[in-house]
């Protein structure tokens, strides 16, 4: 059996983080508490330095290496989160870092890790395969390697956050937690078992990338049969056997959401929190909103948003599939005679309906139009699925055939 961390590692932890990483926020959210009928709080690690909680367990696990390892080099794999971590940290602390990234990794945070001085290199298509890669290398360089989350020191590290819970909230009733390998969920629920025992622990994880829950019942790390999912920042196949011993101990549940759920997460937070936070980070807010985690109205719930770097062409993305899930964005394909006055009419009609404008194309080739006409997209910005029917009502009430944009 692993032998798991205890209290009084995760305190050591604080102590060396004080200084190094912010005590982030926890914000009431009265959108989110008045949709799931609860009492529900976030806690900002998408403000936290790096943009995400991985600070906390890299720099720990990097201040307790020997003088000799310190002179080795650290190696790291990651899609992008530890990886900003550990090159902070290291250069926090005077340590060469070389970090593997998968080929795909968002560019903003490839950027930032170099920006904060460590050597990237680009490989495999997955986390898992950078993680070979860097495995190898550390095997060869004699670097350490400083794995995402099945260390001792990187649980003690992430363990952090859940102290401050506590200080926080005192009376913390849930805390939800996202996972991807799994590191935070454990060090979090080291440090809410031992001070907190009644509080209940859930674990969420991206439906395209669950491995955690069969390993649970199975007793036993199984991979996931998919690594396919926006959350890139919890893709991982395959949770730690440190990781996995935590949660089976301590954890109450860990269950996964699907990237459409995730994804009006993302879109809620931005719209109604003022808060930018990537895919990873808000899958615990889409367990709320799907009900895949019932809130308790008689506590605090507390969701961890554990990170906010999300590429700006994702967060467009996602924003513009958000709109169009609640019907307030919405693509139209017609026909129009291909005449003078035909295109201002249609404009006319849809001004008349107050759907606002965002785009119009023409296309005169394709091989439905018949001779004489012209196809027009139109892109129009709505104010919900009531106003999108009443406007296809109009459209086609005056001789505009609608076909799927």
């Amino acid at each position: 059996m692993e032998q798991l961390v205890g209290v009084e590692a995760v305190r050591a932890a604080q102590a060396s983080l004080r200084g190094v990483i912010e005590t982030t926020p926890v914000e009431h959210s009265r959108a989110i508490g008045d949709l799931v009928g609860g009492d529900v709080r976030l806690k900002c690690e998408n403000l936290q330095r790096t943009g995400s909680f991985k600070l906390r367990g890299a720099h720990h696990r990097i201040a307790r290496l020997s003088d000799d390892e310190r002179r080795r080099g650290v190696v790291c794999a990651s899609a992008g989160n530890h990886a900003q971590g550990v090159a902070l940290a290291a250069k926090l602390q005077g340590v060469r870092a070389t970090v593997f990234m998968p080929r795909e990794a968002p560019l903003p945070k490839v950027d930032a890790t170099q920006g904060y001085g460590a050597e990237v290199r680009l490989e495999g298509d997955t986390f898992d395969e950078a993680l070979a890669t860097a495995l190898e290398h550390a095997q060869e360089t004699g670097s350490v390697f400083v794995h995402p989350f099945d260390h001792p020191d990187i649980i003690a590290g992430q363990g952090t956050l859940g102290l401050e819970l506590l200080e926080q909230v005192p009376d913390l009733g849930t805390v939800v937690v996202c996972v991807g390998g799994g590191g935070l969920l454990a060090g979090v629920a080291v440090a809410l078992r031992a001070l907190r025992p009644d509080v209940r622990i859930i674990g969420v994880q991206a439906a395209g990338s669950a491995s955690f829950p069969a390993s649970m019942a199975a007793g036993e790390a199984i991979a996931s049969p998919t690594c396919d999912t926006i959350a890139d920042g919890i893709a991982v196949k395959r949770p730690g056997e440190l990781t996995l011993a935590h949660a089976r101990q301590l954890v109450d549940e860990v269950v996964a959401v699907d990237d459409e759920e995730i994804a009006r997460a993302v879109v809620l937070l931005l719209e109604r929190a003022k808060l930018v936070v990537e895919p990873a980070g808000a899958a615990g807010v889409a367990a709320l909103l799907s009900g895949r985690v019932e809130v308790d109205a008689s506590s605090p719930t507390v969701v961890t948003l554990s990170g906010g770097n999300i590429d700006p062409l994702m967060l467009q993305h996602l924003v513009t599939g958000g709109l169009t899930t609640e019907g307030r964005y919405v693509t139209l394909r017609t026909q129009v005679p291909d005449t003078p006055g035909q295109l201002s009419r249609l404009l006319r009609l849809l001004g008349d309906q107050r759907a606002n404008v965002v785009g119009v194309s023409h296309h005169r080739l394709e091989h439905r139009l018949r001779l004489g006409q012209v196809e027009v997209v139109l892109e129009l910005e709505t104010r919900g699925h009531d106003h999108v029917a009443a406007l296809r009502s109009a459209l086609e009430g005056e001789g505009y055939p609608l076909h799927r944009a």
